[in-house]
């Protein structure tokens, strides 16, 4: 399937506003940009068009669900994610393309989440009691752990089982024994 990048025919609001019809059947590729001192305020398709647009979506669609499909084992991860809003469960999972989601809202993070990580966002919202859709308790989760990480680095933990072990040396300027 190659992809065709698409140029509306342009028009402007006057024009349009006289005969649509015409204004729309003169458009090249099905589209019509109506501009408005030179500027777009609004696109117009010709039913041709829109249908080939919902064919390709569909089509898009089905190879989602196929792909779902064959990286899911038996599917059984996409029917234990509820749908609507819902409070935080302890089987929560993020998806599996989740460092890729969490990049494309801006939020970059290098390694996988790890167990502990999910373990502290899940007991932590739990507790909340709060509703919220799959993406946002996705999205919370990206950027909890991003703050979490930062703050990591800045404040580095100490071991605190690690005791400091004293030299037996005198140092300069104190008399010795």
């Amino acid at each position: 399937m190659s992809i065709k990048i698409l140029v509306p025919t342009a028009t402007n609001l006057a024009n349009f506003k006289k005969d649509p019809i015409s204004a729309l059947s003169s458009a090249k590729e099905g589209a019509l940009a109506i501009l408005q001192n030179n500027i777009p305020i609004m696109y117009a398709v010709t039913p041709s068009l829109l249908n080939k647009l919902f064919s390709i979506n569909n089509l898009f669609q089905e190879q989602k669900k196929n792909i779902a499909k064959k990286n899911v084992i038996n599917n059984t991860y996409l029917k234990n994610i509820p749908m609507g809003k819902f409070t935080m469960y302890k089987e929560w999972k993020p998806d599996l393309d989740f460092l890729k989601q969490a990049a494309i809202w801006g939020i970059t993070l290098h390694s996988p989440i790890s167990h502990s990580e999910l373990a502290l966002f899940i007991s932590y919202w739990q507790a909340e009691g709060k509703f919220f859709h799959h993406v946002q308790w996705q999205q919370k989760l990206a950027r909890s752990v991003q703050q979490s990480r930062i703050l990591n680095v800045i404040y580095k933990k100490r071991d605190i089982n690690n005791l400091p072990k004293p030299d037996k040396k005198t140092p300069e300027g104190f008399r010795g024994q």
